[in-house]
């Protein structure tokens, strides 16, 4: 089938690899321009970009689409069956919804209607979803609104974080969008109700605060690692915590209650398992406390 790939990180890799080694016809590969990173603020260009070179495949890379009648053109002209989203990052107009045959699919890394938006793997670990998944739908002006043609659930256990869940729906992504276009499955509405959005996240959403209950404070640690991170501030310092877990405990949210990395929480404790200061490595909570002592007592911020 003659189709365009759109998509940008890691996510999206699987899905391309997978569509090019079933001998689909990539007439182009969409992503996100280059980007400075790195210490020496080097144009990268993404994950996709570098897979898709890899093949010997075209990329593009627009700043923007929605007002660009140019872009629209060179998308239309590519005379294409179907377009594969995955995290493309970029908002397609309708010209452009509308270009391909069969139109635009996207492989959505939650239950749908559950989730829509831009974090919905993070949101899933944030809420304590007993499951999450992955959804392949076909795409609308709307946001995530389209109708569905396969979902896939995977269970969530209690120790889930976003690398790991991040990695198995990448995988069922690559292998749904096969049999999408391979069986082209009816296409089924979205249901009214169980509606919920997960907005894109900022490095704001990974300051801990210590009075929210344990559990909610671990889960989080879960979901925004490795990005944005979450962090609590001491002497000055944002320091990553990278992991940790429920325990027992009490005293005022934020205070160290022993000397191996115990800290008090709203209701219960977390306790700390490995940390990172900035400009340092992540180490483990013990290696850590003997560089940065946080004796009892010590109030977290």
């Amino acid at each position: 089938m003659r189709l365009a790939f759109m998509g940008s990180p890691d996510f999206a890799v699987p899905a391309l690899r997978a569509l090019h080694a079933a001998g689909h016809e990539i007439a182009a590969v969409y992503c996100q321009p280059p980007r400075p990173a790195g210490r020496g603020q080097k144009e990268q260009p993404c994950p996709v970009h570098r897979a898709a070179l890899a093949l010997g495949l075209e990329v593009r890379t627009p700043a923007r689409l929605k007002r660009d009648a140019a872009e629209h053109a060179a998308f239309a002209a590519l005379g294409l069956e179907v377009a594969v989203v995955a995290a493309y990052g970029l908002i397609l107009p309708p010209a452009m919804l509308e270009a391909p045959r069969i139109g635009c699919l996207n492989i959505h890394a939650s239950l749908l209607p559950r989730w829509r938006g831009a974090a919905p793997i993070q949101a899933a670990i944030l809420a304590g979803d007993a499951e999450s998944g992955v959804t392949i739908m076909r795409m609308e002006e709307g946001l995530d609104t389209g109708p569905m043609l396969l979902r896939e659930a995977v269970p969530l256990g209690p120790r889930m974080t976003t690398p790991a869940l991040h990695d198995a729906l990448a995988e069922i992504g690559a292998r749904l969008i096969l049999r999408a276009l391979a069986e082209q499955p009816p296409q089924v509405p979205q249901p009214e109700d169980g509606v919920t959005y997960a907005p894109k996240l900022s490095k704001a959403d990974g300051k801990l605060d210590w009075s929210l209950p344990a559990p909610a404070l671990d889960a989080r640690v879960r979901a925004l690692n490795p990005w944005p991170g979450t962090f609590f501030q001491h002497q000055g310092e944002a320091i990553r915590l990278l992991e940790a877990e429920p325990a027992e405990g009490a005293g005022p949210p934020g205070t160290m209650l022993d000397a191996a990395g115990l800290v008090a929480c709203g209701t219960g404790a977390l306790r700390l398992k490995r940390l990172q200061r900035p400009g340092r490595g992540p180490l483990a909570v013990g290696d850590f406390l003997r560089g940065f002592p946080l004796p009892p007592g010590s109030v977290l911020g």
